[in-house]
């Protein structure tokens, strides 16, 4: 049963920024609609009640309560946010509580322990506030959000040892053809030694699973100009080499949206959700750097959409990285994200 804290469906009561989004060379999906971006921030340092008053400030909306470690900021002026206290067991705990469907473990619990719960579970679990698909002019509005919350205290990956938060962003792609998809995978494979030097990614994030890299195997198998799948074939490859969720650049969510099937029989992952999305994992959560924002993370894979699009650069760039994968003391040094600036595009005359 929803419980509604409090809410007002009329206009936001803060500023929207002034800023505007740049947008990709190809910013229409096959449908001729707007792509769109959905956008996953995990932190620490704030009670629930804090990060849904400044949610329902900047966008407007209704707060409505599941549970005490999950919300939701409903009817917004950029749709539905999810608040959730990252930790499947504390949900379903908390889930089965609020239902009254206690177990002998749990009959205890009144809703001053929940209470001691939650602020227990804060300390080592993030919250993650999750948005439903936006169109990409939209996307400099989470920085008016990103703001309050570091201004009331948000605490991101660099805080603690113990944290190792990240932001997750889920694009549409202009199309969901083949050979669409295997552009993308390739401008992320040759431009990430550079992505991954801008964002000085996490030591505790590096350490743990959750966004290791591709199999360098992998990685040169599909930056080879002659590998030109067919969809299932290109399913088929990845599952082969990549069976887990735990990818910097994860395709699950989407193998998994184009052909269900095909991919549960080798992943039997249920966190794995269908979408029509890449799913990409790396930048971390600096949400308490007053120079970080969500829109430096947004440039940085803007980079990966220029040369996705051009298909005579890419094509230069992949050659080029066939060789560089052979050069023994690539892993030691930072020559090649030094070079891929050479390609990179200048996003402010665009």
């Amino acid at each position: 049963m929803l419980v509604t804290v409090f809410g007002d469906t009329g206009a936001s009561t803060m500023a929207s920024s002034s800023q505007s989004t740049l947008l990709p060379p190809c910013s229409v999906g096959q449908d001729e609609r707007p792509r769109r971006i959905g956008v996953e921030i995990e932190f620490a340092g704030l009670p629930a009640a804090d990060i849904l008053n400044v949610m329902h400030g900047c966008f407007g909306g209704t707060v409505v309560k599941h549970s005490h470690f999950e919300h939701e900021l409903t009817d917004s002026e950029l749709g539905t946010f999810a608040l959730e206290l990252d930790a499947q067991q504390l949900k379903q705990l908390a889930q089965s509580y609020e239902a009254g469907q206690k177990n002998d473990e749990d009959s205890l619990l009144d809703d001053f322990s929940m209470e001691l719960l939650s602020l227990a579970a804060e300390q080592f679990v993030p919250w993650e506030i999750v948005t439903a698909p936006f169109e990409f002019a939209q996307l400099h509005r989470l920085d008016d959000m990103v703001h309050q919350l570091r201004q009331r205290g948000a605490k991101g990956t660099r805080e603690s040892l113990r944290f190792a938060f990240g932001v997750h962003l889920n694009m549409e792609l202009p199309d969901l053809q083949a050979a669409t998809i295997l552009a993308y995978m390739r401008a992320y494979f040759c431009l990430y030694d550079w992505i991954a030097l801008q964002e000085d990614i996490d030591l505790v994030r590096r350490v743990t699973p959750y966004i290791n890299h591709f199999p360098q195997s992998y990685v040169e198998k599909v930056i080879n100009l002659n590998y030109q799948p067919a969809l299932s074939e290109l399913i088929d490859d990845y599952l082969e080499a990549n069976p887990t969720r735990n990818r910097s650049l994860d395709m699950l969510p989407l193998f998994t949206y184009l052909d269900e099937q095909r991919v549960r029989r080798v992943v039997h992952d249920q966190r794995v959700t269908a979408r029509p999305t890449l799913h990409y994992r790396l930048p971390n959560c600096d949400i308490d750097n007053p120079n970080w924002s969500i829109d430096s993370i947004w440039r940085e894979w803007l980079q990966v959409e220029h040369l996705a699009q051009d298909q005579e650069k890419l094509a230069k760039v992949c050659r080029v990285f066939r060789l560089e994968l052979q050069r023994l003391t690539r892993f030691i040094d930072d020559d090649w994200a030094v070079q891929c600036q050479h390609w990179l595009v200048d996003l402010d005359t665009q």
